[in-house]
């Protein structure tokens, strides 16, 4: 068995005077999918905002290829591809201004690369469009056009089919199928019916993973 990518061990986290999850181990292994689920308020938004580095208020152990995250910061960091449920762009900026500026500090990429991205999630045309002008599917295409030019090994995706439509559907779970193929690893939460091929489940409040057969 490969070397897990990410282990979380005896993960526990409160909000509110209540614990969200407790006792919660999993390992991620290259090459899969993983999909977060429980009921609403289960925790499923904060469990990736823990593992992206943004929500401080747990205890447990992380582990990045096998070392501590804490120790590994930055390289996790490089590692790793974090969109949330909200589109997380500038609107006073273009869709190319934006993948821009989401790229910058992680590696060169060329406009004629970030326009081939937008046109991939149907955005062919509005390249310039400031986002403003966009609807709310159109943003979210904006967001996701980053999955087209990514190459860190892992994902966290927070709702990543909200407001698109059964074409987009389609295409995105495309796309973690070849993030996976290709040796890397998902980990999503979503309301979509989300069913691939050996996909694994990560169950909140159950503290349990099992795999879809």
């Amino acid at each position: 068995m490969p070397e897990p990518l990410l282990q979380a061990v005896n993960l526990q986290c409160e909000r509110d005077k209540r614990i969200l999850f407790r006792e919660l181990s999993f390992s991620i292994l290259p090459g899969t999918v993983t999909r977060v689920e429980g009921p609403n308020g289960s925790g499923k938004t904060t469990l990736l905002r823990i593992l992206a580095g943004l929500n401080d208020a747990w205890t447990g152990d992380l582990r990045w290829c096998g070392a501590p995250v804490a120790n590994h910061r930055e390289e996790f960091l490089r590692n790793m591809l974090y969109l949330g449920h909200r589109p997380g762009i500038k609107p006073l900026l273009t869709p190319l201004e934006n993948l821009r500026a989401l790229m910058a500090g992680r590696r060169p990429v060329s406009d004629s690369a970030l326009s081939q991205a937008l046109q991939g999630t149907g955005l062919a045309g509005y390249e310039n469009v400031p986002c403003r002008n966009l609807s709310a599917g159109q943003q979210r295409r904006v967001a996701l056009a980053r999955l087209l030019i990514a190459d860190e090994p892992l994902w966290l995706l927070d709702e990543v089919f909200t407001a698109i439509d059964s074409d987009g559907v389609a295409a995105i779970e495309g796309l973690l199928q070849q993030r996976a193929a290709e040796g890397g690893a998902v980990l999503v939460t979503t309301h979509h019916e989300l069913a691939l091929p050996g996909m694994h489940r990560l169950l909140l409040g159950k503290g349990g993973m099992t795999d879809e057969r």
